[in-house]
């Protein structure tokens, strides 16, 4: 197989990783409501990608994944969605450039992650272990950015919407990244380790995992 069709079924597959996405934002399953916070499914695919596509494929999906929570919280607000968009405001609460941020950076960094760990255990031969720890870390570094960035950015306003005092916030925090993350973080290993055993032999074939696809040269 050429390097042109190669780079064609990398594209191909990115492209249904992003689609995924999208679906799911649409969905019920992308975004679950639970109090004035939302959980998502959304991560997993951004992981998978990682995993399958390299640090590229996961950073596009993860991409996307950002996107669609500015979308998803301009639409769909809750009282907390002026964290992840700048086109929301609630009474005296505001959002604004660091909403973006907030709402995309974690993400791409989520699928770049998933592809550097992975990585690493691919290259110790931990293939077997690999995509669970991947899966689990992934999620919770995801969900400790996301809040730490809330807290560092949106603090005493995140705090006075929830009814909080700001003493109170960085516990309240806390708490959410072992609850709402480590739900995540379980929901993602029991997807992710059977999909990366079916799908990862698949790409191996077509040539397509992210230790030998070579997205910048061209076969001559």
């Amino acid at each position: 197989m050429n390097q042109s069709s190669k780079k064609t079924k990398y594209l191909v597959l990115v492209t249904m990783f992003c689609s995924i996405e999208v679906l799911l934002m649409f969905t019920p399953l992308g975004f679950i409501p639970i109090g004035p916070m939302k959980a998502t499914t959304m991560h997993i695919p951004v992981i998978l990608a990682g995993i399958l596509l390299g640090i590229k494929g996961g950073a596009i999906t993860g991409l996307v994944f950002g996107i669609s929570s500015v979308v998803n919280a301009t639409i769909n607000p809750t009282i907390l969605s002026f964290v992840f968009t700048p086109f929301y405001s609630l009474g005296e609460y505001h959002g604004n450039f660091m909403s973006l941020v907030i709402a995309i950076v974690p993400r791409v960094l989520l699928g770049v992650l998933g592809g550097l760990i992975y990585s690493w255990f691919k290259n110790r031969d931990k293939n077997m272990i690999g995509g669970g720890v991947t899966a689990l870390l992934c999620t919770v570094l995801h969900t400790a950015m996301v809040l730490g960035m809330i807290y560092i950015f949106f603090g005493p306003s995140y705090a006075a919407a929830q009814g909080l005092d700001t003493t109170q916030l960085l516990m309240a925090l806390i708490g959410l990244v072992f609850t709402n993350g480590l739900l995540e973080a379980c929901v993602a290993t029991v997807v992710i380790v059977p999909l990366v055993k079916v799908l990862e032999p698949m790409a191996q074939k077509m040539g397509l995992t992210h230790m030998n696809i070579k997205l910048n040269k061209v076969e001559r």
